[in-house]
């Protein structure tokens, strides 16, 4: 049977309407959740911000302007240089500019990895349970009583001559899945009790399908909440090893700049146009990750979800 080019027309309109319709309400209902949650807007602009800041800026600033001697030393703000010179001539607006996306990175890598590792391990162990369970739990539990600084500490400066802030990510991201692993394996255990995903099984569908298909999409938002911690966690503690003296020795990283700062007496030579510029960046940084987390905050909290 053919179907009239008059009905055919009309199921197309249909869909085309519903379709929009679904679109329409997936932007009404963004525009009714970020007006419930002004700080996820605020977390995001200081966010963006400080991304075009790093980004946008280096098609206006000579980032070569980042290295020792490229200018005059302990020079305050000016035209030439509009946020002024450190002891060692580099120009202090490139160092924040290059330095701002190093510190960005070495945070999203370490986070990702971490979130990636201890995601993979919790939904091994939450879902299939068993030895796997027991023996991962047990790994786990060891390495969490581990101070995560002195492993930190003794790791960096072990590889301290040639490290990079990508080796600086490696090195955290080995300690980051800790915590993650043990919170998606509890959240799993819950999950995996779920109507859904005993429809599954009894459609025959295995192990890994659920897991990717049912389990991980409901898990998703929980998920990014976590990596936003994660990244946070992993960008304090690579300032924190840097402010040491143990990060990067040639790459201008915050932590590193916060180094220098110390090691030049910059407080007691009032340099404040050097002292200024990486911790304002790092409150931005972290007051734009705590809101982005608190607006997430309903979509990662099922209780929360159900009260608004």
């Amino acid at each position: 049977m053919t179907t009239s080019p008059t009905v055919q027309t009309r199921v197309e309109t249909i869909a085309e309407e519903a379709e929009a319709g679904s679109l329409r309400g997936v932007i009404l209902g963004v525009g009714r959740y970020l007006r419930r949650n002004p700080q996820l807007i605020v977390g995001l602009i200081l966010l963006l911000g400080l991304v075009a800041f790093t980004t946008i800026g280096r098609l206006f600033v000579d980032i070569a302007g980042a290295h020792p001697l490229a200018g005059p030393a302990s020079q305050p703000p000016s035209a030439e240089f509009p946020l002024g010179t450190d002891p060692q001539g580099r120009d202090v607006l490139a160092v924040m500019v290059v330095g701002a996306w190093l510190t960005i990175r070495t945070g999203v890598i370490a986070g990702f990895i971490g979130i990636l590792a201890g995601s993979a391990v919790g939904f091994v162990a939450g879902y299939y349970g068993g030895w796997a369970d027991r023996i991962i739990t047990w790994i786990v539990d060891v390495l969490l009583t581990v101070p995560a600084i002195l492993f930190l500490v003794i790791i960096s400066a072990m590889l301290q001559n040639g490290l990079t802030s990508f080796g600086m990510a490696l090195i955290i991201a080995l300690l980051a899945w800790r915590r993650p692993a043990r919170q998606v394996r509890s959240q799993i255990l819950v999950m995996r009790e779920a109507g859904y995903v005993e429809m599954a099984k009894l459609s025959g569908s295995s192990g890994f399908s659920i897991i990717f298909k049912e389990i991980a999409p409901n898990l998703m938002p929980y998920l990014i909440s976590s990596f936003i911690v994660a990244v946070a966690a992993a960008i304090l503690a690579s300032v924190g090893l840097e402010a040491m003296g143990l990060g990067p020795q040639n790459e201008p990283t915050l932590g590193m700049t916060v180094y220098w700062i110390m090691q030049f007496s910059a407080f007691l030579l009032g340099l404040w146009w050097w002292i200024l510029p990486p911790v304002l960046i790092l409150i931005v940084l972290f007051v734009g990750l705590y809101l982005l987390n608190a607006g997430l905050d309903e979509l990662a909290n099922p209780r929360l979800r159900k009260r608004t």
